[in-house]
Formats: C-alpha cells, sequence, structure tokens
C-alpha cells in the first residue's frame, strides 16, 4: 500500500489526479525492486520483449536508439556514461513485477497500461520530453534527479533530426532527487527530464492509457474533436479497480456520444501487440489440464471490466462482452477486481475461463 504521507489518498484523486505532479517520499519504505540491472538487461536479449537502448545527453544533444532484442556484446560496446535501457510491459511476463500494480489500484485498474522498466548509468537519460498520460515513476534502485515543468509544452518543441521526442526548450520549474521506494506522479502534459546520479539506478514506471477522440470514435473520422483526450472523473478509492462508474461514461460523452456498452468495450480491447502475447500465452497453455485443485489468475495482459446497464451488471474482457449468466455475480465480481480465482471454490466459472485461454495456475 502506497504511504501518502501528509495528504491522504482521496486529496491525491481529487486534487492531484490529471491535475499536477506529486513526489510521494517513501511511498513504498523499504522498498527492493524485484528487477535488478543485470535481470532487466537479461529481458532485452528475449524477442518477447520490446527492448530500447538511448545514449544522449542534453549537453551535445547527440542522442541515438537502438531497437531490441539486443545481444549481450551489445552492452559491452556501450560507453561508460550517458545511456538508458528501457524494456517495456515487464509485467506482462514478470508475476513479481505485475504484483506491484495493486499497489495503485485506487485509480480503476481498466485505465492501466504497462510497466515500463529502465536503468541508466550515471548521466543516463531519454531527455526532457512530455506525453498524453499519467505515469507513476518508482524508483527501484540508485538515485535520480527529476525536473519537471508546464512551459513549451506543445508539439512544435522538438528537436529536429533526432531518433527521439526531445524537447528543444526546456526549462525546470521543480527539480526532484528520488531514492528507492519513492514515488513521482507525473500528469498528462508536464515535461519531465529524469538523469541518473549513479550506476545503480533502476526506475519502474507504471504507465496509464490516455484516450484520444480519433482512437475512440475511429469510425466516425474528421470530426471536429479529432484531437480532445478523455479525462477522468474525481475517482473515488472503492477498491473495486475493474468497475466502470457512470461517471466515467459520462466524462467519454462529454467528447462525443457513446454507450456506456461501447466504452466498456473499447477500454478493455487489447492492442495488436497484447493480441500476440495472449495468443503465445494460449499456444504454450496447449495440452494443459484442468487443475481443480489450483488457484488460477488472469493472464496479466488481459483486460477486464464491469458496468451497470439498465440495473444489471454486464462484463467485459478484452473488448467483448462475457457471458455470466450462467455465473454468480459476486463471484464474478470478486473475480474481475482480483484478478484470480480459486478453482475448489468455483470450479464452474473457472473452468469456464479455463477453457478461453483467460487464466493459468499460479
Amino acid at each position: 500500500m502506497i504511504h501518502f504521507g501528509s495528504i491522504s489518498k482521496q486529496t491525491f484523486l481529487a486534487d492531484y489526479w490529471q491535475k499536477k505532479p506529486l513526489l510521494i517520499k517513501q511511498a513504498l519504505p523499504n522498498f527492493i525492486s524485484p528487477m535488478t540491472p543485470d535481470e532487466l538487461a537479461g529481458l532485452s536479449l528475449e524477442e518477447e520483449f520490446e527492448s530500447r537502448l538511448i545514449t544522449g545527453s542534453t549537453t551535445n544533444q547527440q542522442w541515438s536508439l537502438s531497437e531490441g532484442p539486443f545481444q549481450a556484446q551489445d552492452f559491452s560496446k556501450l560507453p561508460e556514461k550517458d545511456w538508458t535501457l528501457l524494456v517495456q510491459g515487464v509485467d506482462q511476463f514478470i508475476p513479481e513485477i505485475e504484483n506491484l500494480i495493486t499497489h495503485f489500484d485506487f485509480i480503476p485498474r481498466w485505465r492501466f497500461d504497462d510497466v515500463m522498466i529502465s536503468y541508466a548509468a550515471k548521466g543516463g537519460s531519454v531527455g526532457p520530453h512530455f506525453d498524453f498520460y499519467d505515469v507513476f515513476l518508482l524508483q527501484g534502485s540508485g538515485t535520480r534527479r527529476w525536473m519537471l515543468s508546464h512551459k513549451d509544452c506543445h508539439l512544435d518543441n522538438y528537436l529536429a533530426g533526432v531518433p527521439l521526442r526531445i524537447m528543444n526548450q526546456f526549462s525546470a520549474e521543480q527539480v526532484f532527487e528520488v531514492e528507492p521506494g519513492d514515488i513521482l506522479y507525473i500528469p498528462p502534459k508536464v515535461a519531465h527530464h529524469g538523469v541518473s546520479l549513479d550506476d545503480q539506478c533502476t526506475t519502474l514506471s507504471f504507465g496509464y492509457r490516455s484516450y484520444q477522440y480519433a482512437e475512440m470514435f475511429s469510425g466516425f473520422p474528421n470530426q471536429p474533436h479529432a484531437d480532445q483526450y478523455y479525462v477522468d472523473p474525481i475517482w473515488n478509492d472503492e477498491q473495486t479497480p475493474a468497475f466502470i462508474p457512470q461517471s466515467a461514461v459520462q466524462a467519454a460523452n462529454k467528447i462525443a456520444h457513446i454507450s456506456a456498452a461501447d466504452f466498456a468495450k473499447f477500454v478493455t480491447r487489447l492492442d495488436s501487440l497484447d493480441q500476440k502475447i495472449l495468443q503465445q500465452l494460449e499456444y504454450q497453455q496447449q495440452g494443459l489440464d484442468f487443475n481443480i485443485k489450483a488457484l488460477y489468475r488472469l493472464h496479466a495482459v488481459c483486460k477486464i471490466a464491469y458496468l451497470q446497464i439498465n440495473d444489471q451488471l454486464k462484463f467485459f474482457i478484452n473488448g467483448s462482452i462475457l457471458d455470466s449468466h450462467s455465473f454468480d455475480t459476486t463471484t464474478l465480481i470478486n473475480f474481475c477486481n482480483q484478478r484470480q480465482l480459486s478453482a475448489s471454490s468455483h470450479p464452474v466459472l473457472t473452468q469456464h475461463l479455463f477453457a478461453l485461454n483467460l487464466i493459468q495456475s499460479v
């Protein structure tokens, strides 16, 4: 559980989420990262992981970008400082990383995207930049200096001829130094520049999706709101991370009309990379027998949610409605929120989800 210090969780949700940055010192006291720099480098050698190596600094603005999978000798060719390794979607393969997401379940899980982990040698960074999504930056090991700014966050303020989106003009308004267990929250359109202060620096980035009109309403081209983004309502910490409240549907309808069911399908839809990962998991599960004594968990890549439509609860997974008529509603709600299920306690539902290749034994 995250320790917010002098503010409450509800204060964070009302006053900071999607509004302004917040440094939470020792949010996870005595935190020890499940992923070491060497283990992260090992993941970048595998095809399953999307990885990148970035070299450069704002001192000379000489930046380079290489995409994995890498080979071990690639790391021996790197300079002593000013480089960063990034690995995306680590939570989708490493259960110890996926388990960390529950610390952030005061934000709906259906808003979550993935965990990216970075290692940076001393001086390493990816340059000053801004994004359109929310992110919690958990310091895993080592120390990093973060510089933040609201200034010049526009799309024409990027360096030309550089393989990365690095801001041309960046003037820090806030400066923080973070240590293991510290969390820095950064909302959309706040520029940030993190520089490693030593050779042990790892950072875990818990990113949340941004919904642009053009994506949400892809069937309606040339609309006047194409560049607008969905903005969350003020969440209430109700410990139901899979629930879609009516306020979220209303927020989506501030851009254009979308039904509650279509919104649920959209926010649980898998992208092409997630679909490929799920297909690989399905292939690996072929030939496995259902174990009535096992505890099963939803595949990490899966997106699940539920909401109320006309006084009835409807359940959605991976962009489709889940036929729930044959199952106990309370059990389904608990499964959506906890993402795991005991086969011995709920054999019919568990076997149904197993047959759909949506769960795997723990």
